[in-house]
């Protein structure tokens, strides 16, 4: 079986060039949090590239005695990964969307992790303060209208030296991983769509919205533009080498 990412759940609307307007993505994962979750659990790569990001945080100790942020949770896949790594640590799980907390909620968690609907910007208000040890944000930083501005306020939340980690698609430093990001879209995650639910309008936004996004040296450049410093980028394995990345900095 070919690792695929997991399709975005569908809803019609009109998709721009660069995909569907951010302020509207999290109702689109409202409406679909049960198909996505299920997606993603036929999916095994999903899980192995997450846990991977998470492992290159290199939280120490087990985590004992650490507040983690994982930004952007959807329905746990990030959660867990960041659990698997850090077992004793303290984690603060959040997302825009309810639908998908609401599925992450159904699912077994120990009494240090907890779910918050919050967008990035509006943690202070929902109650969640730093600092915090580490940051994992999957698949995020790409769905945000101000990726520079959340960059900034993620290295304000990070006690100094703590880690922070981008799981995310980058294609457009390679003409390899284009070409693979476009075979795998076109023949299997949209046709799937369409099979699946009868849309197709957030699968395409999947495909164009990646293949707008930062570069992965731009990428880089940009986590060290919100002051982080020993920025650096590692991919992963299989078919998605090169199109899915871990991006790590740390605050000084």
């Amino acid at each position: 079986m070919v690792d695929v990412p997991a399709p975005v759940p569908s809803r019609a609307t009109a998709v721009g060039p660069a995909g569907l307007p951010r302020t509207e993505v999290p109702a689109h994962f409202d409406e679909g949090a049960g198909d996505y979750d299920r997606l993603v659990g036929r999916n095994p790569g999903y899980h192995r590239h997450l846990r991977a990001s998470a492992a290159r945080m290199r939280l120490p100790h087990d985590g004992a005695g650490l507040r983690l942020l994982d930004a952007g949770c959807g329905t746990g896949a990030s959660t867990a990964a960041l659990l698997g790594v850090a077992p004793r640590a303290e984690i603060v799980a959040i997302d825009a969307s309810a639908g998908m907390l609401e599925r992450a909620r159904t699912k077994p968690w120990p009494g240090s992790v907890r779910f918050v609907h919050t967008t990035e910007e509006a943690m202070a208000d929902a109650g969640v303060t730093g600092p915090f040890d580490g940051i994992l944000a999957a698949y995020l930083l790409r769905n945000l209208t101000d990726p520079d501005a959340a960059l900034r306020r993620f290295r304000e939340r990070l006690r100094p030296g703590g880690t922070l980690a981008l799981h995310e698609y980058s294609v457009a430093d390679s003409p390899r991983a284009r070409a693979v990001w476009h075979a795998v879209c076109w023949g299997i995650i949209v046709p799937l769509g369409r099979v699946t639910t009868g849309e197709t309008a957030l699968y395409r936004h999947l495909w164009r919205s990646v293949n707008t996004f930062d570069g992965i040296g731009a990428l880089r450049d940009r986590v060290r533009g919100a002051g982080f410093d020993a920025v650096h980028s590692e991919t992963m394995t299989g078919w998605q080498n090169g199109v899915v990345h871990t991006v790590l900095g740390n605050r000084p």
